[in-house]
C-alpha cells in the first residue's frame, strides 16, 4: 500500500461526511466561532490519539502478544461492521439528543474521529511495515488534514447539500469500505495461510 492509497483508507474509515450530522446536532446550537474552536480542538485530540497508536503500534501488539494476521482479520471484521452501520444507519443514533454541556474528547474526538476502526487500521498500516513509518506517518496527517477541512466547514455542508445528498455520500463511502475490510480481511487470512504452510 502507497502513501495516497493509504490515506484514502484513513480518510475514509475517519468518514468526516458521515460524522457531520453527529457534530451539527452537537454543536448547532453553539455560535460560529465557539463551535469552530471546539471543532478544531476535538480534531486536535484525535490525531494526537491516533499519532500515539501510530508511534507504539508495534509495542502494544508485542505487549500484548498479537501478530500481524490476527489484527488483518479483527480490523476487517470491525471495518465490515462500521460500513455496514454507514450503509445502514441505525435512526435512533442518527437522531442523538443535545448534550448538556460542552463535549469533550467524548464522543466527537474519541469515537466519532479516533474511532476504533482508525486506531486498528493505523496499527495494521505499522504492523505491517515498520520500516515505513514516515509514509503512514504522512498518510495519517493528509486523512486528518482532509477530515479537518470538511468538519471545520460542516456548517455551510450541512447548507449547501442537504441532509439527503449527506446520507448518500455517507451511503457511497460505505460501500468502499465495505469492499477495503473484505479486502484486509482477505489480506489477513491469506497471511496467516501461509504462515502455516511455511510452519508446517
Amino acid at each position: 500500500m502507497d502513501l495516497l492509497s493509504a490515506a484514502i483508507l484513513l480518510a475514509i474509515i475517519m468518514d468526516p461526511l458521515g460524522n457531520i450530522p453527529v457534530f451539527h446536532s452537537l454543536l448547532g446550537r453553539y455560535p460560529r466561532p465557539r463551535r469552530i474552536r471546539i471543532i478544531g480542538r476535538e480534531l486536535l485530540v484525535a490525531y494526537l490519539v491516533l499519532l500515539a497508536f501510530l508511534a507504539a503500534g508495534n509495542a502494544v501488539l508485542h505487549y500484548l502478544g498479537l501478530k500481524q494476521p490476527a489484527l488483518g482479520v479483527a480490523g476487517g471484521v470491525v471495518l465490515f461492521i462500521i460500513a455496514l452501520r454507514m450503509v445502514f444507519p441505525d435512526q435512533e443514533a442518527a437522531e442523538r439528543r443535545e448534550l448538556d454541556e460542552e463535549p469533550f474528547i467524548v464522543p466527537l474526538a474519541v469515537p466519532m474521529i479516533a474511532g476504533p476502526s482508525a486506531l486498528a487500521a493505523v496499527l495494521l498500516l505499522v504492523s505491517r511495515e515498520p520500516d515505513r513509518f514516515w509514509t503512514w506517518f504522512a498518510a495519517l496527517t493528509a486523512a486528518w488534514c482532509v477530515s479537518a477541512a470538511i468538519l471545520l466547514a460542516s456548517g455551510l455542508l450541512m447548507e449547501k447539500l442537504g441532509p439527503r445528498a449527506l446520507r448518500a455520500l455517507v451511503r457511497l463511502t460505505g460501500m468502499l469500505l465495505i469492499m477495503m475490510a473484505v479486502q484486509m480481511l482477505m489480506d489477513g487470512v491469506a497471511v496467516y495461510v501461509e504462515e502455516m504452510l511455511g510452519a508446517g
